[in-house]
């Protein structure tokens, strides 16, 4: 079996599907590891290493394609490796079958099965395997250094012979897994720190950070099947928004991460709520890819608004740390494939939870995640 890992194409994409640890873990277990050369060096993983540890190249994406059984790749593979597929192999990465249904017919005219690593159930089995948090913690983590840097003041509170500066104060808006991330990291960085999340039943873990957790009644919790937050009617959105802007503006950095997974972003920070904070504080947007949870936000770009609040459109924050990233993430590769590798071939078990829910392409058939 010929596990086979591209370079990364898209723009800014510093990844790597698999790294040298993942490698020699797959050969031990007679599977060959074929990489595209260079594949790991914008994450500081030369080929050398991976030629330690048993891997073999191919100088294009197309052969690499023609010869793989297994295309692992970070994000969705490029038009080279499309056209080159065989049928019947395997391609696992980040897919978005729910933002980009018409990838998922192109994948499926080339005959293939496709895992999407975003659509890995959220069991307690699954965790190992679960690269969507495994990045968001990344994102949560960045984007605070992000914040620090742009805000024009300390975090920490400091006393010194000139006086006291009073700390940060950091509002996070979406306690998922960057979210939560995103309050650890602001507390060690000596901030006073709020959290809010339209589940109530993540109270407790922004309590556990040391952060103060924003209540608002919506009328109804809104946590859907998975622990994902599923989306508001349009009325709780609009009371959710009039409350924040006084929220908002009590706040000298606020970090956005609140995502619908396949729908455009919630706007949770208005333009009045952005003309409510202080000339000189910070937004840091992690939904900026999906539209976006401030209205001013533009992705993958920082831009001041009239009263000179900082919003910073961070798209790709994990391509940003990307040895960690990459390590992380081959990791989640690993931990998903191995339990189906059996005597040097991928055998997937079809009546596995975890088969059902990120399999999105069987044999030239989309599923959606839908299983067989």
């Amino acid at each position: 079996m010929i596990v086979a890992v591209p370079r990364e194409s898209a723009p800014k994409e510093r990844r790597v599907a698999l790294v040298p640890e993942t490698v020699t873990r797959l050969s031990k277990a007679n599977a060959e590891v074929r990489l595209q050369r260079g594949a790991g060096g914008n994450a500081a993983f030369p080929d050398s290493l991976y030629e330690n540890a048993g891997a073999t190249f191919a100088d294009d994406e197309r052969a690499l394609a023609e010869a793989a059984d297994v295309f692992v790749s970070v994000g969705q593979p490029g038009e080279a490796a499309l056209g080159a597929l065989r049928p019947g192999s395997v391609v696992v990465g980040f897919l978005n079958p729910l933002g980009d249904p018409a990838y998922l017919q192109r994948l499926a005219s080339a005959k293939v099965t496709a895992l999407a690593m975003e659509m890995i159930p959220r069991i307690t089995r699954a965790q190992s395997m679960d690269a969507l948090s495994s990045q968001s913690n990344i994102a949560g983590y960045k984007a605070v250094l992000l914040a620090a840097a742009a805000l024009p003041r300390f975090f920490p509170m400091l006393t010194t012979a000139a006086g006291t500066i009073r700390p940060a104060k950091v509002l996070v808006l979406g306690a998922g897994v960057a979210g939560l991330q995103a309050i650890a990291t602001a507390r060690r960085l000596g901030a006073v720190v709020s959290g809010y999340d339209v589940r109530a039943v993540v109270k407790e873990q922004v309590l556990s950070l040391g952060a103060h957790f924003l209540e608002f009644d919506l009328g109804a919790d809104a946590e859907a099947v998975g622990g994902y937050a599923k989306e508001l009617t349009p009325e709780q959105q609009e009371r959710q928004r009039l409350w924040m802007v006084e929220q908002i503006g009590a706040n000298d950095v606020v970090i956005t991460t609140a995502l619908v997974p396949g729908r455009k972003a919630p706007v949770l920070i208005s333009e009045a709520a952005v003309a409510a904070m202080k000339p000189g504080s910070v937004i840091v947007d992690l939904a900026a890819e999906a539209g976006g949870n401030c209205a001013l936000t533009v992705a993958g770009q920082t831009t001041t608004s009239p009263n000179g609040v900082t919003i910073i459109g961070a798209t790709n924050l994990p391509a940003t740390m990307p040895a960690d990233a990459s390590r992380l993430y081959s990791r989640n590769v690993y931990a998903l494939l191995s339990p189906w590798i059996k005597d040097g071939s991928l055998q997937i078990d079809m009546d596995d939870d975890v088969a059902k829910g990120a399999m999105v392409v069987r044999d030239g058939t989309v599923l959606l995640g839908s299983g067989a």
